[in-house]
């Protein structure tokens, strides 16, 4: 019996494809070249984080926090989030948030949505509040099965009793931690493939009826 149900935040709960690239849209910038690196195993995940973030201090050299806050405060919640969230949770089940988006977008989620933990990824600011140019690592995107784990551990969950939501590749591993993995609107073969249940409505609340 399910007790933690784990979302992916990026195209899950967030109706944003990536968050990264949401900002990355906003500093009329790309990071296809960073991008194809980090899949050839050429750099890791915190040198991808890294690059990331030198793309926007190219741009604007004193970027602050506050002005990507701004920028995610824009990223609207996917339909549905918020209901089925507090309905799980009315339910009795534990919630989390495991992604490789940028954490300061999953802190403005859990302002609107409660949830009882979450991972992400994001970076590092100088006294002043400006980006020094350093990540934070939390959740490795090939691997957020892992973050899973840490996750269910922390919840004390078993593999059994997690249920994981995910619309990628990506969160593929998520599935692998977990008793039932849902491909919610998903990008691919490949996750729907991977997923015990498939939702193809944009409308989260479509997740309930498998849980």
């Amino acid at each position: 019996m399910a007790r933690l149900i784990v979302f992916d935040m990026d195209g899950v709960i967030a109706d944003v494809a990536s968050s990264w690239v949401y900002v990355h849209q906003r500093f009329g910038v790309n990071n296809d070249k960073s991008l194809h690196a980090y899949l050839k195993g050429e750099i890791d995940d915190l040198q991808f984080i890294r690059s990331d973030i030198k793309l926007w201090r190219e741009k604007d050299p004193g970027v602050s926090a506050t002005k990507i806050m701004k920028i995610l405060e824009e990223v609207p919640l996917m339909p549905g989030a918020e209901e089925t969230v507090r309905e799980l949770r009315n339910r009795g089940f534990r919630t989390a948030i495991v992604s490789a988006g940028i954490d300061l977008l999953a802190d403005l989620v859990i302002e609107r949505i409660p949830f009882d933990a979450h991972l992400a990824n994001g970076f590092e600011t100088d006294e002043n509040g400006r980006l020094n140019g350093n990540g934070i690592l939390q959740v490795r995107l090939m691997d957020k099965g892992e973050a899973v784990r840490r996750i269910a551990n922390e919840l004390e969950a078993s593999k059994e009793e997690t249920v994981s939501v995910g619309n990628s590749r990506y969160d593929v591993s998520m599935f692998e931690k977990s008793g039932f993995g849902i491909a919610f609107c998903p990008e691919d073969d490949t996750v729907r493939k991977a997923a015990d249940a498939v939702v193809d409505k944009k409308d989260l609340r479509e997740i309930l009826r498998f849980i």
